[in-house]
Parts: structure tokens; sequence; C-alpha cells
């Protein structure tokens, strides 16, 4: 089939004119809009939404005016079938020689590996690379690596059939890009996101756990797993708000090289109770706040080299991970693996990580799959919302009682953020934005969003988690809270006065759904001493 005339016009567009294309002066804005936008509009891709879809189901999401740092945070493209990423293009100006410079490639490579997406594109329209993007991202990469396939605008007319047998929105319904993506990706040498997070994870806990047992002595394993846990999900949390603007960008990185560096973590540590409430920054007594509040990581010691060691890994060029793009249900995935071991004390009190003992017996940790906790949602709490109210949405409780890693909360939730946006936009938008608290909001882009008063309050009535593992409630909490913040900017964050997330000590709890409190009443409790009475964990 031959390359449709609007092609045919870009190029020779491009050729004859392409002593002004190339100048430096020439930059990407006007690039999407003069060739990259009718390129994939040409691909059969509503590059526009001229449909009138609702954000969430639009072909393609432009993400190039979310920026942090002066850098760009997001890929500047996204192309989605059904609300599902399939591929990301990232575009450069002409000036800049795609072939051979390493930094663009490891960009989109970076993107699209955190996003765990299979293939992505680099383009300037002058040249157009194709990457596998399952391996994964080296600072040092050539921009040769994992390149599947490079061609230049002069090749687009007889190669036309190549590039829309692939990456057409025909090609994605039918199968054909997942089919050439499984065909084309390497095996050798690929490290899928999840599987190099969880051993990134795996790594800090060892750091901070050797460190805390040595610096701090007499400590509880207990107390060093807490610790521990706590330290890395802060972190995180913290890591992933620069990315989604929510933070400055490397204020996480200014701390490493001063001395005391814990201390001026903690500091930051603080300014996020003051800033986010939850409970995974709750340091102070305050009367409307459930739980009690944490005054002990705080005071503990740690060599500066550790986080001198963890932090600097988290940006780039030496992380490899983008987490503006990092999905929540990978998060909760790798988490669940993370939590199949524990971090034990020997009788010289060095510590050392071990796999949970009914982790070791089932042979290991075992996840739900995304596409399935996504059919079970949809088919129960999607038949529950049918023909309901705002209001009588409000009374549904959905509960997980042995939440794990919140995989199946993180599915609910989100499909009741996405029905209650659907709700509003469909009954008058511009109300539910002028109410008091507004509902919804418009982004710079004009799309309706739902407003993070809204989406705590969604969270507050509706979801609710049991786990018997401490630390998998402390995940489950995080998760849930990225998705509160998920897609937000700073602009929206700051308009409330008061603290931006909520505290979900009365929403997931820590206990054994199975077993109550009469139990502790038994005859034969006499046989258990307090570590097992502490394990059993009964819960009303």
């Amino acid at each position: 089939m031959p390359a449709p005339d609007t092609i045919q016009q870009l190029v020779e567009r491009f050729q004859r004119n392409y002593a002004e294309y190339s100048a430096a002066r020439y930059n990407e804005t006007q690039l999407r809009v003069d060739f990259v936008n009718p390129f994939f509009i040409a691909l059969g891709w509503d590059v526009r939404n001229e449909e009138g879809y609702a954000e969430r189901y639009k072909d393609v999401i432009h993400e190039d005016q979310v920026k942090v740092g002066g850098a760009t945070k997001a890929p500047d493209y996204s192309f989605r079938v059904g609300g599902t990423r399939k591929f990301f293009v990232e575009t450069k100006k002409p000036s800049i020689n795609l072939k051979d410079d390493i930094s663009p490639a490891f960009q989109v490579r970076r993107y699209a590996w955190s996003a765990k997406l299979p293939l992505s594109i680099l383009t300037d329209f002058e040249e157009f690379a194709v990457y596998d993007c399952r391996t994964r991202p080296n600072k040092k990469d050539k921009a040769t690596t994992a390149r599947l396939q490079y061609l230049t605008y002069t090749d687009y007319l007889e190669r036309w059939d190549d590039i829309a047998a692939v990456f057409s929105k025909d090609a994605i319904l039918q199968g054909s890009f997942d089919s050439y993506a499984e065909d084309s990706t390497g095996k050798r040498g690929t490290q899928e996101v999840d599987k190099a997070f969880l051993q990134e994870l795996e790594r800090w806990r060892n750091l901070l756990a050797r460190n805390f047992a040595l610096r701090n002595k007499g400590i509880g394993v207990q107390e060093l797993n807490f610790a521990v846990q706590r330290t890395i999900d802060r972190l995180l949390f913290l890591r992933i708000a620069e990315d989604r603007g929510l933070e400055a960008y490397e204020r996480l990185s200014g701390i490493v090289g001063v001395e005391h560096t814990y201390q001026e973590l903690a500091k930051l540590f603080r300014a996020a109770d003051d800033r986010y409430n939850s409970g995974l920054f709750h340091f102070k007594t305050e009367n409307d706040r459930p739980g009690q509040p944490d005054d002990f990581t705080l005071n503990l010691s740690l060599d500066d080299k550790v986080l001198g060691d963890i932090i600097p890994n988290l940006y780039y060029p030496d992380s490899p991970y983008e987490f503006s793009v990092l999905p929540a249900d990978i998060l909760g995935q790798v988490y669940e693996q993370f939590l199949g071991k524990v971090i034990r004390l020997t009788t010289g009190g060095q510590a050392k990580v071990e796999e949970k003992p009914e982790v070791r017996k089932a042979g290991g940790v075992y996840y739900t799959p995304t596409y399935i906790v996504d059919y079970i949602v949809k088919n129960t709490v999607g038949q529950l919302l049918e023909g309901k109210t705002r209001q009588q949405a409000a009374e549904l409780r959905i509960i997980d009682p042995a939440c794990g890693s919140g995989s199946f909360l993180l599915g609910a939730y989100q499909h009741l953020l996405d029905w209650h946006l659907d709700l509003y936009i469909n009954d008058d938008p511009q109300r539910h934005a002028k109410g008091r608290p507004p509902r919804l909001y418009q982004d710079e882009s004009g799309e309706w969003r739902l407003t993070i008063d809204e989406r705590k309050r969604i969270l507050l009535d509706n979801i609710y988690g049991v786990d018997i593992d401490p630390q998998a409630v402390e995940v489950t909490k995080l998760s849930l809270l990225l998705k509160v913040l998920e897609g937000e900017q700073r602009q929206q964050a700051e308009m409330f006065q008061e603290r931006v997330l909520p505290d979900l000590g009365d929403n997931i709890k820590c206990g054994n759904s199975l077993i109550g409190p009469d139990f502790y009443e038994a005859a034969q409790m006499a046989m258990f001493d307090a570590e097992e009475r502490r394990r059993i964990n009964v819960f009303d």
C-alpha cells in the first residue's frame, strides 16, 4: 500500500526546507505541530481527540506539559487503546543527532522500561528509531543499544507499509503490534522493571538493616523491621512526588554529602508530615489523628554513606527508573515479593534477611495479575455501582480482609474514581467545579479531573482493608496514597489549606481476619508466649 498523500507532502516539505528545520532555533513544539502530529494521524490515531473522548479513553495523551526542574518528566506522547498504554513517542528537534546521541535514546528507553512497555519510538521526523524497551537502560549505553529499527525521512514512502504494520491503530487492534514486540524483543540480557526494582529494594533493605543494627545497639527485631520499611517507604514516596511535580525536584538528593545526612532526611520527613498528613509521616500527637505517632525511627543513628549510596541511584542519569510513569500496580507487585522476606537478628546482633517461614513453605510469593484484578473489580464493584447516585455510592463499603500489598483495593479505588469522574462530567461539570468543596477542576489542557479533596473523600468513604502483616498494611497505605496523588499538579495540591492526604489509620488495619479477640479468653492461651500471641494478632 503506498504512503498516504499526507506523508508524501510532509517528506517533500521537510526536504524542501531542510536548512530551516535542521537549524537549532526550530524547536520541539514546532516539530510536533508541523510533522509528528500529522504523521501519526496518517497512522489512524486521533491525535487531537477530535472524537471528544474522556481523558482516560483518549487515543493519545500529550504529556509534554509535565516539567520538573526545567526538564520534561513525562514522554511527549503516550499512545493508548481503551485507556491502556501501548507505546511512547519521545520527540527531539531535528538539529539533534538521534542516530549517535546516547541521551535521547536513554531517555525514551527509561520512560518505556519504567512503564513496562515493550517498544517505543524516538523521532525528530528526520530520523525515526524504534527501541526494544525490555532491556534495562544504562546511562553508558550506545544509541544503538536495543534499537530495532532506524529510518530517515527519505525512507518513509518506501517503508510506509512496515511502519503501519506495527504502529498504526489498526495494527494495535489486530494484534500485529504485540506479535512484532514478541518476535523482535531480545531475551538475552533483558530484565523487566519489576524484577530490577525488587532487586534494588532488597539491596536498600540490606544496607539499612545492617547499619541500623550496627549503630543502634539493643534494637529489637520488630523495631528494626519497622524502621527499615518506613525509611524505604518514605524515601520512595518523596521521590515519586518529585517526579510528579508535587515536590521540588532533587530535594532529596540535596542532602547527600551533607554531614549527618540522616538528621537532614528527618527534617524532610517532618516537613512532609506538615504537608501530607497520612500515617506514613506521623511524628507528633494530634487529637484528630488515629494511631500512635512514630517517635522512634527519626531518633536512630545511620551512617551517611548508606544514604549516600541509596539516594543518588534514584536520580537521572544513574537511575533507570522514571517514577512519573511507573504504574501503581507494578509497585504493588514488587512490594508483594519484597514482603516475602523479613529481617532477623543473629545472637551477635547482626541483621540478616530471610524468607518468611510461610513463604518458604508455599514455595514463594504469588501476586494476582492486573488483568484478573480488573476483571473481578469490573464484575463486582462495577455491577454494584450500576444505577447508583453519588449518595448511594458513598454508602458502599469495599473490604479486602487479606489485602497484602493492596492490589484489589487499588483496582477498586481506580474504578470508583473513574465512575465518579464520568458521573460529574455527564451532569454539568461546571456545577461540580463550583461546589463547596469542588469535586472537579480543569487541568492545563482543559481536561476535567477529580480534585484531591474528592479523591480523598472517595478513598475514606469506600475503601477498607485488613492484613495480618504490619508491613503489608503499610505498603497498602503507601500505594493508595500514591494513587490519590496520581496525575496531580503542584498548583492543585496547594489549593487547600489543609494537609493534602488523608490518614488511613481507620481504613487499613493490621490484624488476623480469621481470629477474634475472644481467642485470648480461651484456656489454651496459657500455652502461648508473648511472641506467639503477637504473631496470632487477633482482630475484631
